[in-house]
């Protein structure tokens, strides 16, 4: 009877002294069960909120006027991207105006062979507040329109944080300043970024919706 009683004695202090391990085990193995899916679900959400997080003005276009542009072909923000700026202009329907005068100017090869150039690209419905009589005399003078859409193009790529606050000389020589934040930026004080930061092969361009006219 005494041997029987040492060798419960025994299995119960065994028992004992193995369950805290065992729990421990099972502790440890739920906690990493849990954990990983968590793990996976914090990553999963830092990967999709990551490019809302990222993006900015800064590189995508934006404006009013931008949703205008079509959603596919040579004339979408894709397909514009592709083309030096003057032939990716030729594709916008809302700039036709601004390529009649560029071709009149003999400025096309000039504007496609140009780098990193930032283009102002006044739309139908700027050159429209021109008196007709005025711009069809401008389109007839080929010095006079040299200067006005030369005037219209900056030598560098310009950033929307560039225009909140700028002053830049022009191909024609004279300057514009700019000024805004967010989406709302003016030009010279009076033209207004319709639709902006629309990326060309060559340039970037800003659409505004008033001609720009040197002094």
């Amino acid at each position: 009877m005494t041997s029987m009683k040492i060798r419960r004695t025994a299995i119960a202090v065994a028992a004992a002294a193995l369950l805290p391990f065992s729990l421990a085990a099972c502790s440890d193995s739920d906690s990493g069960s849990k954990a990983a899916p968590s793990s996976a679900a914090g990553d999963e959400a830092k990967t999709s909120a990551t490019p809302t997080d990222d993006a900015t003005t800064d590189d995508r276009p934006f404006g009013p006027a931008c949703s205008g542009v079509p959603k596919e072909g040579a004339g979408s923000f894709d397909g514009m991207a592709k083309d030096p700026v003057a032939t990716a202009a030729s594709n916008n329907p809302a700039l036709s105006t601004l390529v009649t005068a560029v071709k009149k100017a003999g400025l096309v090869d000039t504007l496609n062979n140009a780098q990193n150039i930032t283009v102002f690209a006044p739309t139908n419905e700027a050159f429209a507040k021109i008196p007709k009589a005025d711009l069809d005399k401008v389109l007839a003078d080929k010095a006079t329109l040299t200067k006005i859409l030369t005037y219209h193009v900056v030598g560098q790529k310009l950033t929307p944080k560039q225009l909140e606050n700028g002053s830049f000389d022009t191909l024609q020589t004279g300057a514009i300043t700019t000024e805004g934040s967010g989406e709302e930026f003016t030009v010279n004080d009076s033209s207004k970024v319709v639709c902006g930061n629309v990326p060309t092969a060559n340039a970037t361009v800003y659409i505004v919706d008033t001609v720009l006219m040197p002094k």
